[in-house]
Formats: C-alpha cells, sequence, structure tokens
C-alpha cells in the first residue's frame, strides 16, 4: 500500500487558510503526461520532414543543433519565452531563409510537429482521477506548452484552459493564475494548482494565492525553501488529499 500524499507543514504556507477547495487548475506537461518522449517523437518526425523536403537545413543542422539555435533565439526577445509555438516558427524560418529552403513551407513543417506534440500517452491514473474529481470541484489547466487538449481528448473535462501562447503571459506570472481563477468563477483562495515545476507551477501558484500541490512523478528530492501544500504521485493521491481538506471544512 502506498503511504499518503504528504502535506508539509509551514507557518508560510497557503494550507493556513481553510476556505473550502472549490477549484482544482492542473498544469499538462509532465503533471498529465510525461513530456520528454513527446517531444523526442515530434523532433524526430520533423527532422524526417525538414530530410525529404528542406534537404540543405537537414544537411547543416541536426535536431540538437536546430535546439540551440531555438534557445539563443529566446534570449532575443521575451515573448520567445511566453509563445513556443511562435519561437519555433522563427527559428524554423530564420535557418530555411539561411539555406535557401522556402519559407513558405514553415507552415507545413509546423503542423506536422504540433500534431505529434499533441499525441501523448496520458498516466494511466489521469482519465479515471479526472472523472472523478469533476464530480465535486470545477476543474482548469494552465499551461505555459502549446498542447492541443481537444487532440489529446481532455478539453471537456476542463471549464477553462488557458496557454501562455494565447494569453500573453506565462507562469508564475500571477495574472495567469487569476484569470483561470476569474473564468471559473473562483477566488484564489479556493483553489488549488498542481503542477510538476517548483518555480513555475509551486512557488508561481502561492504567490498568486492559491495553495499548490508539487506532483512528484518521478521521484524527485524537495529542495529546501520550498513548501508545497501537498506532495502526491499521482492523481490518486491528489484526490485522496482532497478528500481529506474537504472533510476539515
Amino acid at each position: 500500500m502506498k503511504p499518503p500524499a504528504t502535506a508539509p507543514s509551514s507557518p508560510t504556507s497557503p494550507a493556513a487558510s481553510r476556505a473550502a477547495i472549490r477549484a482544482v487548475l492542473f498544469d499538462l506537461d509532465d503533471t498529465l503526461w510525461a513530456i520528454e518522449p513527446v517531444l523526442v517523437r515530434a523532433e524526430g518526425l520533423l527532422y524526417e520532414w525538414l530530410r525529404a523536403n528542406a534537404p540543405r537545413v537537414a544537411a547543416a543542422h541536426t535536431a540538437a543543433t536546430l535546439r540551440e539555435r531555438r534557445m539563443a533565439l529566446m534570449q532575443s526577445d521575451p515573448l520567445y519565452r511566453i509563445d513556443l509555438w511562435k519561437l519555433r516558427h522563427a527559428a524554423l524560418t530564420e535557418v530555411f531563409a539561411e539555406h535557401g529552403e522556402d519559407v513558405a513551407r514553415v507552415d507545413e513543417a509546423m503542423a506536422l510537429f504540433s500534431e505529434a506534440r499533441s499525441t501523448v500517452d496520458l498516466f494511466a491514473d489521469v482519465e479515471p482521477a479526472l472523472q472523478k474529481l469533476k464530480r465535486t470541484l470545477t476543474l482548469g489547466s494552465v499551461s505555459n506548452g502549446f498542447a492541443d487538449l481537444e487532440r489529446i481528448g481532455l478539453a471537456a473535462h476542463f471549464g477553462v484552459s488557458i496557454a501562455a501562447h494565447r494569453f500573453g503571459r506565462a507562469k508564475p506570472d500571477a495574472a495567469i493564475f487569476h484569470a483561470a481563477c476569474d473564468a471559473l468563477g473562483v477566488a484564489p483562495a479556493e483553489t488549488v494548482y498542481v503542477g510538476d515545476d517548483l518555480q513555475l507551477d509551486v512557488q508561481g501558484a502561492q504567490q498568486a494565492g492559491l495553495r499548490a500541490v508539487w506532483m512528484n512523478r518521478f521521484g524527485r528530492v524537495l529542495p529546501q525553501g520550498i513548501v508545497p501544500d501537498a506532495v502526491c504521485r499521482d492523481l490518486h493521491e491528489l484526490a485522496d488529499w482532497l478528500d481529506a481538506q474537504a472533510a476539515q471544512t
């Protein structure tokens, strides 16, 4: 039997606020599915497309050097740290132009990548846990990525889904958390955010006035100085913690 989700104790933790929880917001990548295999597959498919359709780019670059190009471009404009789709599109446009390939075909390349980016394997607990949670709570998602929840099949679970590249601000900016709360008609103090990133998700949500659950699916060590309201290894543990919170209010 697995031990229950842990709930670190801290006088500064929002857990001290006993407002009843009415809504749960979710991160996506590495919270509802593992992102690394998705990106490896998507970038592999894109590179094969480049070999066939933009051979001069493929001859000059590997997937790794294209990634380095994106990272360098990201530093040139704050917008690219928010809109990762636009970052990829701009980087491909640059290298297509440099190597004499048809830049009009970048849209085709991005369509292929975007479809692969939204071809994910949900963690086994996701569907049953979301079905259970939405019986008593309002659910939503807030993500810095650009996964297509309609394609993935999760959109119907969420009353709101906010993506940074459309909203114009990214986690950990409080505005993106508050926009999701406003859309669901709940106060931040009545809302829990669930995510895997300790800075963007846990600290970002807590600084915005939400409670925050660290989804630690990969056995990472919690560093000193960060105090989630709870630590869970899957959504079943999250549901148990939420049940316990409801019993205390």
